[in-house]
């Protein structure tokens, strides 16, 4: 019987909790629950903006999700960086440098392209005024808009899907495609609702997806989705393998 895969989550830690007040760590279960349901053990990244710590976390994790969340702050783009923005950047620089499994959500998918190199649109609404809503919080957990794949792409094989219905909670979205990735998955207006390593990319990790929608919100119901996390799991657990 295998190992289950531990699979590092990138959480907020900018948000005071209950505790004295003091800044907590805030994950949604779903994450959890979607991780765990592929055979996966999820464990949260301490509050640190030690790239030694980073990078430890890292060593010791089969893998790692990038979790969604409040906006990217538009002050990534500056010196000074808040923390959650530093942090974040400082763990996908560490699973590039130690070639990890990487999956990215929401949030996740926008500073992936931004850490890579690409740019954001900071308001969908603004700057794309012909685009559908896609900030649906009222239906959070449901599907709302179709994304078209990529035949062949990495989530077209995963879901076996040539669309797929996913839910739509953001204002924010991907702007240039950062040099490494290519568009695998959009909405009908032209949204990047997908990305994967190109093909002359492809050595750098084992495997990459990054997605604009929330399918932790949807595994439950939809296979589709439950597909996206026991792909990456089975991921995580070929790569430990081979490292062994």
């Amino acid at each position: 019987m295998r190992t289950p895969p531990v699979i590092l989550i990138s959480p907020n830690i900018e948000k005071k909790g209950d505790e004295f007040g003091d800044l907590s760590t805030s994950l949604s279960e779903t994450y959890q629950q979607a991780l765990m349901g592929a055979g996966a053990i999820p464990l949260a990244l301490p509050a640190t903006i030690s790239r030694e710590l980073i990078a430890e976390c890292v060593r010791r994790c089969d893998g790692v999700l990038l979790t969604g969340g409040e906006d990217v702050d538009p002050r990534i783009y500056a010196d000074r960086l808040p923390e959650r923005v530093l942090r974040e950047l400082l763990l996908i620089d560490e699973v590039f440098r130690q070639r990890k499994p990487l999956l990215a959500i929401c949030r996740g998918h926008q500073i992936l392209n931004v850490a890579l190199g690409g740019t954001l649109v900071a308001d969908i609404q603004t700057e794309l005024p012909k685009a559908i809503n896609h900030r649906r919080m009222d239906r959070r957990s449901e599907v709302v808009h179709e994304a078209h794949l990529t035949e062949s792409s990495l989530l077209a094989r995963i879901t076996c899907r040539k669309s797929l219905g996913v839910n739509s909670t953001h204002h924010q979205g991907v702007g240039r495609v950062a040099d490494p990735l290519e568009v695998i998955a959009r909405s009908a207006d032209g949204v990047v609702e997908g990305m994967q390593l190109k093909q002359c990319r492809a050595a750098m990790l084992p495997f990459l997806l990054s997605v604009q929608f929330h399918p932790e919100r949807l595994a439950g119901r939809h296979p589709e989705h439950r597909a996206i996390f026991e792909a990456f799991a089975q991921a995580c657990v070929l790569h430990r393998e081979r490292k062994l």
